[in-house]
């Protein structure tokens, strides 16, 4: 017996309201909803012998990047392959199948492909859409993003019950790969079709950031809270963004207030979270802002993690808090760590630890130690792969800063400015940050060439 999905396929079960489940399930992630989980809960209750439920399952896991989580997603893909063993299973539930044990044997690259063989076969699928979005996005493979999308999207017509959040994930690969003008249209499309499509917001929002439209993207964001109140911990990457805008503008008491009561008001582990909040700390330092005591309570978090070799975006903002926080011998421990993931090499995120994480990681810490000369020469070896750590470009952004400011702090005026022109050429327009660096090295300049 087959029920229905939302999008006409096929699923191998015979309970209608399961199905609902599933519905529902798909919808929320497309809506970075906090009621994910407990849709999955309910359709794996109504049917336990539910084999997309328990891959979903296990897809979410692996996408937390947490260490110990590997063995509850291994026990969700055995679930389901049992399930199928003793059924009918569509190929399209095989697919996933397969796709979810690549994943597992950490071939995220080839992972993603499979699913857009599953997405060639079913088009209107938009839950294989989004995993391939969350995990090459996890690759820094925003190219790979809009060539998936772009494969599928004449699929989504207007009937279509996801095309609005489809719409919004099409517009973040177009600002992603530099097409501001036509991410900020669908982006905008798809927040007028969908009032609860947070990536969407959040795509204009990068736009606006890489393009330097800053009171802009104050107006977006404050005049649409409740775009991502209902979202997972999503909701506190959308008030980084606000406080990125802010940061640009000069007003740090607002991006302080902003980290406080809403960017790190809970004091979690998720790798994401911490991403936010160590960026926004580091950005503020490299402006002169006293943060005050804020490093030690994500450093302590990022204490118990630097064994996890999950994903090395993570890892960079995990040593981004150790070293900053007074944890030096566990940002030691992390790189060691580091170091031997990548000396495995069987893996995608081994072979991003090679080409990149180790080197940015080193950079890090000896940015920390005030030894700019060697931070500036290891995070510049690294900048050539640092797409591939993952993340957007406004978050790998960071590393960036702490690359050209390492390069000020050294005296070599020469490298800051071929950065500093670099970055602005990658963006839509000079920045705050960039302008106060530009006027920096003039200065520099100026009273170099009076002394003479």
């Amino acid at each position: 017996m087959t029920c229905n999905d939302a999008f006409g396929y096929d699923l191998t079960i015979d309970d209608p309201v399961a199905a609902q489940a599933w519905d529902r399930i798909v919808a929320a992630f497309l809506a970075h909803s906090a009621a994910t989980p407990l849709h999955l809960t309910e359709a794996l209750e109504r049917e336990p012998d539910f084999a997309m439920a328990h891959l979903a399952k296990g897809f979410f896991m692996l996408l937390l990047g947490r260490a110990e989580l590997a063995p509850a997603a291994r026990e969700a893909h055995d679930a389901a392959m049992r399930i199928m063993e003793g059924n009918t299973a569509t190929k399209r539930e095989r697919g996933y199948e397969t796709a979810l044990e690549l994943y597992l044997q950490g071939n995220l690259a080839a992972a993603a492909d499979r699913l857009e063989q599953v997405m060639a076969a079913y088009p209107r699928d938009a839950f294989a859409l989004k995993l391939v979005q969350s995990m090459r996005f996890v690759m820094g493979d925003s190219t790979g993003m809009r060539r998936s999308i772009e494969a599928v999207h004449d699929a989504y017509d207007v009937d279509h019950p996801a095309a609005a959040y489809v719409n919004g994930c099409y517009a973040f690969t177009l600002e992603e790969t530099g097409d501001y003008l036509a991410a900020e249209a669908r982006g905008r499309d798809a927040v007028l079709r969908a009032a609860d499509d947070a990536w969407g917001v959040h795509a204009v929002a990068h736009v606006f950031d890489m393009t330097g439209r800053t009171r802009e993207g104050v107006t977006w964001l404050t005049n649409q809270p409740e775009a991502w109140a209902h979202c997972n911990n999503f909701r506190y990457h959308v008030w980084w963004h606000l406080a990125l805008f802010h940061l640009e503008r000069g007003e740090y008491v607002d991006v302080l207030r902003l980290y406080d009561t809403e960017i790190r008001a809970d004091h979690t582990d998720d790798y994401r979270d911490i991403s936010n909040g160590a960026s926004l700390l580091t950005r503020l330092e490299l402006e002169g802002v006293d943060v005050g005591d804020r490093w030690n309570e994500m450093a302590l978090i990022c204490a118990e993690r630097t064994d996890d070799g999950c994903v090395v975006f993570a890892d960079l903002h995990y040593m981004l808090a150790l070293s900053n926080g007074d944890a030096h011998g566990k940002a030691c421990r992390l790189l060691q760590s580091m170091k031997r993931n990548a000396e495995r090499g069987k893996t995608t995120m081994a072979e991003v630890s090679a080409d990149a994480g180790v080197s940015a990681a080193e950079g890090l810490i000896r940015f920390s130690h005030g030894d700019y000369s060697s931070a500036y020469h290891a995070l510049s070896a690294a900048r050539p792969n640092m797409r591939r750590v993952g993340g957007s470009h406004a978050q790998r952004d960071v590393f960036e800063r702490l690359t050209i400011d390492a390069a000020l702090r050294a005296g070599m005026l020469v490298e800051a400015q071929v950065l500093l022109n670099d970055r602005i050429r990658a963006r839509g327009a000079i920045d705050g940050y960039a302008d106060r660096r530009l006027w920096s090295i003039g200065t520099f300049e100026s009273a170099l060439a009076a002394s003479l």
